[in-house]
């Protein structure tokens, strides 16, 4: 949880994950990642922002991009049904490790 003073307001927490799939999963990867993305869009007002990308140079890497409001919004995505759900399409195809999540400061922006 990130604070810039004890009392101030909870600062957003930014987060990407990357990810590569066998390519013979990449569809069913994809239309999973649509499916999750309308849920979240629906179900959680705490992520500001969830965008998914496919590497445009290898179609079997992804990287996912999330803005969430504070640390109770994260945890409540972490623990939806609908990312259990997601997590059963994509992690049995995983190729080269686990997801990487990477946390992040935001330094400057346009939002």
């Amino acid at each position: 949880m990130i604070r810039c003073r004890e009392e101030d307001a909870l600062m957003p927490i930014y987060q990407t994950a990357h990810y590569q799939v066998h390519a013979d999963a990449v569809e069913r990867v994809k239309a999973a990642v649509e499916d999750f993305v309308a849920y979240v869009k629906v179900n959680e007002p705490g992520t500001r922002l969830y965008a998914a990308w496919q590497e445009a140079g290898d179609p079997t890497r992804f990287v996912h991009l999330f803005i969430f409001e504070d640390e109770e919004a994260h945890e409540a995505h972490g623990k939806s049904d609908a990312v259990a759900a997601f997590e059963a399409v994509y992690q049995p195809v995983l190729v080269g490790g686990p997801v990487r999540f990477t946390d992040y400061g935001l330094v400057a922006g346009t939002m």
